[in-house]
């Protein structure tokens, strides 16, 4: 490959990093609005950051030998889960489909298509006055284990931390760039995970913290490996 390949290689790689980016950061809002929230979104423009060891990168959790397998009980998998998928306990976003193929996650409603509670699709759910919240249990985690429904956590706590970051990579080349990731992860001493995402053309590679730290730190150290 000649150097004006590995150049328009790298820039085609640029930009399609910078419209995910942006597509997240719209994504965020959305469910913001969402939850109601108000969290500010400056943070979100802060410039990716080099740790030093004047400041050290977050504490990751190492991966203990397995005790979870397929023949575990129901509940070691739920704790396990839990352990891993830390967030918000309030409430927990559900996936939704329609007719039209259409798709995405919204916040669990007890109320949901319960009429006249309910006034979709005239009134958006953010904007219900009757809204319930589902907050997130382990009936609700055993029902997702099981394939009865498809949730997710909200990883943004209210005070601004969370518990793990995930990196999303898709497109043709998801998996020689989840690799590189996890490589440059390995080479930092970074236990990680591979999942692969449900429609099988990408992948997730998560980073467990043995704490919840500052969205902001979790959002730089993952920008520190990409650097």
């Amino acid at each position: 490959m000649s150097s004006n390949d590995t150049y328009q290689y790298l820039k085609a790689r640029l930009d399609e990093a910078l419209a995910e980016c942006a597509r997240l950061r719209a994504e965020n809002q959305k469910l913001r609005e969402a939850l109601g929230s108000t969290q500010n979104e400056s943070s979100l423009n802060e410039p990716p950051h080099q740790y030093t060891s004047a400041q050290p990168p977050p504490e990751v959790s190492s991966w203990p030998a397995a005790k979870v397998h397929s023949k575990s009980s129901s509940k070691e998998k739920i704790d396990l889960f839990r352990k891993l998928f830390r967030g918000r306990e309030d409430v927990y976003p559900k996936l939704w489909e329609n007719r039209k193929g259409d798709s995405g996650y919204t916040p669990a409603c007890a109320n949901e298509w319960k009429r006249p509670l309910c006034g979709k699709p005239r009134v958006k759910c953010g904007q219900c006055s009757n809204r319930s919240l589902v907050p997130m249990s382990d009936q609700v985690i055993y029902d997702h284990l099981a394939g009865k429904q498809t949730i997710g956590v909200y990883p943004l706590l209210t005070d601004e931390t969370c518990w793990f970051l995930a990196a999303d990579f898709d497109k043709e080349l998801w998996r020689e760039d989840a690799s590189v990731f996890r490589d440059v992860c390995r080479k930092m001493g970074v236990p990680t995970a591979l999942e692969r995402s449900r429609s099988g053309n990408g992948g997730h590679v998560w980073i467990f913290f043995q704490a919840p730290v500052p969205a902001a730190t979790a959002r730089r150290f993952g920008y520190s490996i990409l650097a």
